[in-house]
């Protein structure tokens, strides 16, 4: 047990006073033995020797009145140490006042193990995190005005234990830590409070984990730690570390020492540790587009809880913790920065030279943009990734920013999502080209755009780029359909006349028919295979279609039919319904092209 407070005392610098035998006994003195025998009286009743049933009564549980009176008894007896020090310092009475003090430490050190033991539950860190420490009272001092029996009965009666237990703890600290006995009380406070977090971190699933096993986990097993860890620091940051700050502060709060930091470090340091470790392992990993969004996660639960992170581990102990928490947070910057750049340079590397059957959506439109769309859900977070990165200024005629002055970030983070879209449209350009057919290229360069088109519109991009961006890109699915429609459908429309009700012979006529039907039937053959993915606009082209072809065709075949059937190949319903089943894909050519060889046999509309 150490002797702090008898060494303070005996060693106190006084004067000389003559011995007590010559001394007259003053009131002081009388007051003096009076509070030492007061002291003795509670000090040895309580002092913890187990009962017959092996267990050991407690002092701070049931009456208040008791446990104030004992607290007030050891200050009293350390009052009356000093004052027997300044008079003799050698005097019988004062080994035996030193004497008591030990017992009365050893009780102390009894009862607050017990209360941090017994009171686990109400101790935990939520309930302790939810109540500010502004809202407890300043200081438990003067511990016999804290509590009234009532006050204490009530408050257990409210479920509010915890602030019992906490103002309990709180002045036998005080008491101990005045009397230079503090070594024993912190080494207990700190292992019963330190298995409490280490026990709390892990059922977070919180782990020492060092980069090379990492580095080594399957990608399933990784996800699965990253899960673990997003739900982790919400927890240990606004609740587990929150909570034990302060308790801390609570507990030893008042002591003109550093009593609190130290306890609050050691019990925390290693947790705080590997929690906010794990993210500088993971961003120091192999690099892959599709860490990306878990990557941002992590940077975001970072950014979210920084502040409340140094607030927390405000100490010079702990500033460690957090230099471990902003390392990671840069770290995992600097991860999403080269994932992006490499982002970039996979779009502009692809070089597949094989066509999408059907001039439909190429896959590398398709996760392009549902990346580019994941992006724009994490704009906030990126603004700050971004801000100072230089990228190639995207050409005017192509994007101009909304007009957002008062929001800048939100403009820089537009232009970086539609330089990327600028790519990848640049990239099916040219992939166009591998078509034989140009109304099949431009039919892939329709379907590709309005997949983007979509995209953005259904998305967060649609917010960042502005009615503009949707103006421009709309206009150009339009002329790539309508250049489709010139290219593909030129050649049947130009097989009929431009006066369909003209008269001409019969010759004439029949010689229009067969033109007619030899280039519908071309048409249908080329196109039963070609698709157009989006349903709205699959039939905006057919109606477009049909509303140049149809009506011209019905013209001439209700002028022209009558002595013409042995050449007439198409009833208007025929022609109505063959164009009705165009732009399906694979699935629909085979009934398309038996269909446009056989006009007898007539398909429902879909």
């Amino acid at each position: 047990m150490p002797k702090k407070g008898l060494r303070n005392l005996l060693f106190f610098k006084h004067s000389p006073l003559p011995p007590s035998s010559t001394r007259r006994v003053t009131f002081s003195d009388s007051l003096m033995d009076e509070n030492i025998e007061t002291a003795r009286s509670l000090i040895t009743k309580w002092d913890p020797i187990p009962t017959s049933n092996g267990k050991t009564t407690t002092l701070f549980s049931n009456t208040r009145e008791e446990a104030k009176q004992y607290i007030n008894a050891v200050k009293r007896l350390q009052s009356a140490m000093q004052y027997l020090v300044a008079q003799d310092s050698s005097s019988e009475k004062l080994l035996q006042a030193q004497l008591l003090l030990q017992v009365a430490m050893k009780r102390l050190e009894l009862e607050f193990y017990r209360i941090l033991s017994e009171n686990r539950d109400r101790l935990e860190p939520e309930s302790v995190s939810s109540r500010s420490s502004t809202d407890r009272r300043s200081s438990v001092s003067d511990y016999d005005d804290e509590f009234s029996d009532d006050e204490f009965r009530l408050a257990a009666g409210n479920n509010s234990v915890s602030m019992v237990a906490m103002a309990d703890l709180k002045a036998i600290a005080e008491c101990v830590i005045s009397a230079g006995y503090s070594e024993e009380c912190v080494k207990i406070y700190i292992i019963v409070r330190k298995s409490i977090v280490d026990e709390a971190l892990y059922h977070l699933r919180v782990e020492r984990l060092s980069f090379s096993q990492v580095q080594k986990m399957d990608s399933e097993v990784l996800e699965l730690k990253i899960k673990s860890w997003l739900n982790a620091i919400k927890v240990a940051v606004g609740t587990l570390f929150h909570g034990e700050r302060v308790l801390c502060d609570h507990v030893f709060g008042s002591a003109e020492n550093k009593i609190a930091e130290s306890c609050f470090a050691e019990i925390c340091r290693d947790g705080a540790t590997y929690l906010f470790g794990f993210p500088e392992n993971v961003a120091k990993c192999k690099k892959t587009p599709e860490k990306m969004f878990r990557t941002l996660d992590m940077y975001e639960a970072i950014s979210d809880n920084l502040q409340q992170i140094e607030s927390i581990f405000s100490f010079e102990s702990t500033s460690t913790i957090r230099s471990q928490a902003v390392n990671s947070q840069v770290r995992l910057g600097e991860a999403v920065r080269a994932m992006l750049s490499d982002f970039e340079s996979a779009i502009q590397k692809e070089s597949s030279k094989i066509p999408v059957p059907g001039g439909g959506v190429h896959p590398l439109t398709r996760y392009v943009m549902n990346y580019i769309a994941f992006l724009a859900d994490y704009s906030g977070v990126l603004a700050g990734l971004i801000a100072d990165w230089p990228r190639t200024p995207l050409p005017e005629s192509y994007y101009r920013s909304p007009n957002r002055e008062e929001d800048k970030t939100s403009s820089e983070i537009a232009e970086q999502l539609a330089w990327l879209i600028l790519v990848v449209l640049c990239k099916l350009d040219g992939k166009a080209g591998l078509y034989n057919d140009i109304a099949l290229s431009y039919l892939f360069l329709a379907n590709n755009m309005q997949y983007v088109v979509v995209k953005v519109r259904k998305s967060n991009l649609g917010f960042l780029f502005g009615e503009d961006w949707f103006m421009k890109h709309e206009s150009k699915v339009k002329e790539y359909v309508s250049k489709y429609e010139r290219v593909g459908w030129n050649k049947v429309l130009e097989s009929l006349p431009g006066n369909p009700t003209a008269e001409m012979p019969a010759e004439q006529v029949r010689a229009i028919f067969e033109s007619f039907n030899a280039a519908f039937d071309e048409a249908c053959r080329a196109q039963s295979s070609w698709v157009v993915s989006d349903p709205k606009l699959r039939d905006k082209i057919k109606v477009s279609i049909a509303s140049k072809l149809v009506p011209r065709y019905v013209e001439f075949y209700e002028k022209f039919r009558v002595g013409s059937e042995s050449v007439i190949r198409y009833s208007p319903d025929d022609l109505g319904n063959n164009l009705s089943e165009l732009l399906y894909g694979m699935e629909q050519s085979d009934s398309v092209s038996s269909h446009c060889r056989s006009p007898i046999h007539r398909l429902k509309r879909p």
